[in-house]
């Protein structure tokens, strides 16, 4: 940390606001026919998260977004300690963004009881006017990012100049790889840990959003913060 810049976090959602991802989660229940060699393909960075969400999506009747929403209401729980989190944030005046790779239709549902701004959500979108499920794109790649994020996260984090703030990610995908590499900090679960430690970026692992809280406390009790 670097005393004088002003901290502001910038949190995935799937995986990490909640216990799961509701993507994969989505897909493994669902079970549209071909999607099992996209997943791998973009998990195995062949293909763009963009291009890899958007197909996969794509094999699903939009008729069945009820039945989709629904499913992920009652099975996606939220990490323990982000209330009392979002409390701590507003309490040390930290900025927080959320910045998530899955989409609106239900990312609004489950952040509503939270009151996080609207401006301050940025994620895909979805359109299920066709006879399949469209995801939209509203914060695609900007240079110098040409990764295909889909939501990037770099292009969000960039409007937040270095010099002047201390750039925090917490994750734990594929997704947030790409912000790792020019966070100043970065709170980690999952794969995103190992590919922190691979990178050699700054990095503590987290249970729960407690640990966060109690590193940043700390932090600002050494001054650091």
């Amino acid at each position: 940390m670097t005393a004088g810049k002003k901290p502001v976090i910038f949190c995935d959602f799937d995986g990490t606001i909640t216990l799961s991802d509701n993507i994969v989660a989505i897909m493994k229940h669902f079970k549209p026919e071909g999607y099992e060699p996209i997943m791998k393909r973009t998990v195995d960075q062949e293909i763009t998260l963009r291009q890899g969400v958007g197909e996969m999506f794509a094999l699903l009747p939009a008729s069945r977004k009820d039945e989709i929403v629904d499913f992920v209401l009652n099975r996606a729980g939220i990490r323990e300690g982000f209330r009392e989190f979002l409390d701590y944030v507003k309490q040390a005046e930290i900025e927080f963004y959320v910045t998530s790779g899955g989409m609106d239709f239900f990312i609004d549902p489950l952040l509503a009881p939270f009151n996080i701004p609207a401006d301050h959500i940025f994620c895909n979108g979805a359109d299920f006017s066709g006879d399949t499920i469209e995801i939209l794109w509203p914060h695609p790649c900007q240079d110098p990012c040409t990764n295909g994020c889909g939501m990037c996260k770099t292009t969000v984090m960039r409007r937040f100049p270095e010099e002047k703030y201390e750039r925090i990610l917490i994750g734990d995908s594929l997704t947030d790889f790409e912000g790792a590499k020019i966070a100043d900090m970065v709170y980690s679960r999952s794969i995103l840990t190992d590919k922190c430690a691979e990178l050699g970026v700054k990095h503590m692992p987290f249970q729960n959003f407690f640990d966060i809280i109690a590193d940043l406390k700390q932090k600002h009790q050494q001054g650091v913060l």
